[in-house]
């Protein structure tokens, strides 16, 4: 029985490596190329007007990274075969669930088994986007946190973060005097950023330690942190011992 055709999305700021991949693609006809992006803002735009089954993915782009697309579309079950010259990034992108990676130059022959791969697991469940996110292994720590915000996408400099608070499934950043919902767990965030400037200080909240004024104390053993610009946020008995292990 002939495959079903897989729509794809080919995503790389090289124009060369686009026609690379476009031209042994041919070969393929249960792969219909819907679109070409030469960077993450093209390709989120893309699999929101194209919904897409599959995107060959570079990593190292300009504004947006290949992880950085991934965290803003709003799909879950996209296959993602990332295509790159850099093969530190191979533990992370199995990590983000990606059915496999290819290293540049690829042979044809390599990239025939890369699409045996999508097709054999097509139709079966894909892990959520959140999850994806919460295994993420990036061993340095973030230094922007990237929200689709609308039709816009927001880079947010992690120095400019206040505090960072869970709303059901979302997190809401605090930021320069405003807040934004970013669709993620807290769990997932936190680690991904700098656990000596980013402290948990109640299964609700994130802080940035440069934010807090002071902790005052409530009652017995109920605190609070109050920052610089004088929002008070509740800290449980094991974020007071972070806190005080990091501010004394």
């Amino acid at each position: 029985m002939m495959n079903q055709v897989l729509n794809a999305i080919v995503v790389d700021d090289e124009m060369l490596a686009r026609q690379y991949l476009q031209e042994m693609l041919k070969a393929h006809e249960n792969v219909t190329v819907v679109a070409e992006c030469k960077n993450g803002f093209e390709a989120v735009k893309a699999v929101a007007e194209h919904n897409p089954d599959l995107i060959f993915l570079d990593i190292q782009m300009p504004k947006l990274d290949g992880f950085e697309v991934l965290e803003l579309i709003d799909r879950d079950d996209i296959a993602v075969v990332f295509a790159t010259a850099y093969d530190q990034y191979a533990l992370k992108a199995f990590d983000s669930h990606a059915v496999d990676y290819l290293l540049k130059p690829f042979s044809a022959e390599r990239l025939a088994k890369a699409i045996e791969k999508v097709s054999a697991n097509r139709g079966r469940p894909l892990p959520q986007l959140n999850e994806m996110k919460a295994t993420d292994t990036k061993p340095e720590a973030l230094t922007r946190i990237v929200v689709k915000d609308g039709s816009k996408i927001e880079m947010i400099p992690v120095t400019d973060v206040d505090y960072i608070s869970a709303e059901d499934d979302y997190v809401d950043i605090h930021y320069a005097g405003k807040s934004i919902l970013k669709h993620q767990t807290l769990a997932g965030l936190e680690k991904m950023l700098d656990a000596d400037k980013f402290i948990r200080i109640h299964r609700s909240s994130i802080v940035n330690i440069e934010r807090v004024d002071r902790i005052e104390l409530l009652a017995k053993d109920k605190y609070i942190a109050i920052l610089k610009d004088r929002t008070e946020l509740r800290i449980s008995r094991s974020g007071h011992k972070r806190l005080k292990e990091v501010i004394g």
